[in-house]
């Protein structure tokens, strides 16, 4: 949620029944909302999260990397910014520039699953896939066994899972190995 003292209980409002448009799976109304924040606001981090679901959900990359650029830019220390642009990058099939931009910040986010889970479908659709094998590791070391089973599911990781072998059985009951 915003700052408080940046945001009236108007814009908060309008953020939230964003996040609840969005939720619905509504992106037009979700973005009628943020227009109706000041538009001193429109560049802060809560609102820029928001807008990037928005365009994610109608699938304009490009958009959702300049998002994710200007929430880097805005807040540094906040995951979600260098995630987002990654995503959209391997959405945009420039999965080694998404690999480059977020490697470099792995260390930033021990905390974030998300981080080493991307890290790990970036290299698995590289097939580079000993890298793949520990990030997905570190991701599952953080984010428990919710992280493992979205990862039996994903498909940018199948490459990583056809090098392991076992079926997907197997691979659910024992470790990754």
């Amino acid at each position: 949620m915003p700052d408080t003292l940046s945001f009236t209980l108007d814009d908060q409002r309008h953020l939230l029944a964003a996040e609840g448009w969005l939720d619905l799976g509504m992106p037009r109304e979700a973005n009628a909302e943020l227009e109706n924040i000041q538009a001193h606001l429109r560049s802060h981090p809560d609102v820029l999260e928001i807008r990037w679901h928005i365009y994610a959900k109608e699938s304009k990359w490009e958009a959702c990397v300049d998002i994710a650029n200007a929430t880097i830019k805005s807040a540094p220390d906040r995951s979600d910014g260098w995630i987002h642009r990654s995503f959209a990058l391997h959405e945009m099939k420039h999965t080694q520039e998404a690999l480059d931009l977020l490697l470099p910040v792995a260390d930033k986010f021990p905390k974030v699953w998300t981080v080493p889970y991307n890290l790990a479908c970036y290299t698995s659709v590289l097939h580079r896939l000993d890298e793949s094998k520990m990030w997905l590791e570190k991701a599952i070391g953080v984010g428990g066994n919710s992280v493992k089973l979205a990862a039996l599911e994903d498909p940018d990781l199948k490459p990583l899972w056809d090098s392991l072998g076992g079926d997907r059985e197997e691979r659910h009951n024992g470790n990754i190995q």
